[in-house]
């Protein structure tokens, strides 16, 4: 679906047809460019808006994203994808150390002059100045999946914060009580592990914390 912003096109994310699944041997994030992960969410067409484009927006309740010149629109997110980001960003603050923040969205990450990303959930460290965004590499980056971001956190946000070099993603499906973990090993991410319902993770990366999926969304 494309709608219209100053007489140019939008590329609004999770409003299309659900896309068709990658072909198995471009699945991992390593072996999709970020345009092949661009059309795996959605069909789209080239624009050239900018981060000032971006920042003149107005506050309608969605969410926007620059992705290399095109709009990426989430619309405002379910309840239960809210409950499971408050907790999961409580649950990180508790054993946050020094030297590192938990920010919870909105909140903008612009890893470079194009791109400009809003995770559910970020440790960044104190040294990122800000004010207005992050830009240094983040140490924790997490999408709540939800019916209208799942294609896109699942493989194009994969894929830009992998070039981008953050540290650990984690992918929450709350509706499946599902966490996924990566984390970059080498330039690429590894899934670290994957866990359900009652079972614990017990994480390393951004620090020690205990995650038990079903305690997200109780």
């Amino acid at each position: 679906m494309t709608g219209q912003i100053g007489g140019r096109q939008r590329a609004v994310a999770g409003r299309s047809p659900e896309p068709a699944e990658p072909p198995a041997d471009n699945h991992h994030a390593g072996q999709v460019t970020p345009k092949e992960a661009m059309e795996l969410v959605q069909h789209i067409e080239p624009n050239n808006f900018t981060l000032a484009d971006l920042d003149a927006l107005p506050d309608d309740g969605s969410q926007y994203e620059l992705v290399d010149g095109i709009y990426l629109v989430t619309p405002s997110p379910t309840l239960l994808h809210q409950v499971a980001v408050a907790e999961l960003s409580y649950l990180l603050r508790q054993k946050c150390p020094a030297g590192y923040r938990v920010i919870q969205a909105p909140m903008d990450y612009r890893p470079t002059a194009g791109r400009s990303l809003q995770p559910d959930v970020i440790v960044a460290t104190r040294d990122d100045p800000g004010p207005d965004a992050l830009r240094l590499p983040l140490l924790l980056a997490v999408e709540v999946l939800s019916p209208a971001t799942r294609s896109k956190d699942l493989v194009l946000k994969r894929n830009l914060y992998e070039e981008a070099g953050v540290a650990a993603y984690w992918m929450f499906d709350p509706e499946a009580e599902i966490l996924t973990v990566l984390e970059l090993e080498d330039g690429r991410y590894a899934e670290r592990a994957v866990v359900k319902a009652e079972e614990a993770f017990e994480a390393e990366l951004p620090f020690a914390v205990r995650v038990v999926p079903a305690e997200l969304v109780g």
